[in-house]
């Protein structure tokens, strides 16, 4: 079981859907910074005057994360940094609905989003399930095929493949 959820292919389909779901939210937030504070805003979690700065810092984060994953750059930093953000649209999510606030997730495009949920709360899961599992290979692997880490020592990962 191992060797499939680790199969190279396996991998790299799961960083280019993770990444890419990372890519195309932060380009949404970036093209709407007050759309994405107010989001922010509405999980009623962070002090006002951190909204402005989350709201410029974040996306850009995303983008960069998820053109890692996808390029296969220091997969091991790029996936345990779109973990730690999917737990903390997690938390945020479920402590939305524990308070019953009825409120867009924020997550990809600004206005008719959808709302948080349990729908939201299995996405961001399975999610974070594919940046588990590109980290796990990762560190079984200090070279994964189809990574720019390979293309810059192929012999490496042609040797760790076999």
């Amino acid at each position: 079981m191992q060797t499939i959820l680790f199969h190279p292919v396996i991998i790299l389909a799961a960083r280019l859907v993770l990444g890419s779901v990372f890519v195309i939210a932060g380009v949404e937030k970036i093209v709407n910074p007050n759309a994405f504070a107010k989001a922010i805003n509405n999980y009623q979690m962070l002090p006002y005057g951190a909204l402005n700065l989350m709201a410029l810092v974040l996306p850009w984060l995303e983008v960069l994360a998820g053109v890692f994953l996808i390029f296969g750059v220091r997969l091991r930093a790029s996936s345990a940094v779109v973990a730690a953000m999917l737990v903390v649209f997690l938390i945020a999510i479920g402590s939305a609905m524990a308070r019953g606030l009825s409120i867009e997730c924020g997550c990809y495009s600004q206005g008719g989003g959808e709302k948080v949920g349990w729908k939201k709360v299995f996405e961001d899961v399975a999610l974070l399930i594919l940046a588990v599992q590109i980290f796990a290979a990762a560190t079984v692997r200090d070279i994964l095929p189809f990574s720019f880490e390979a293309i810059r020592q192929p012999e490496s990962a042609t040797a760790q493949h076999s």
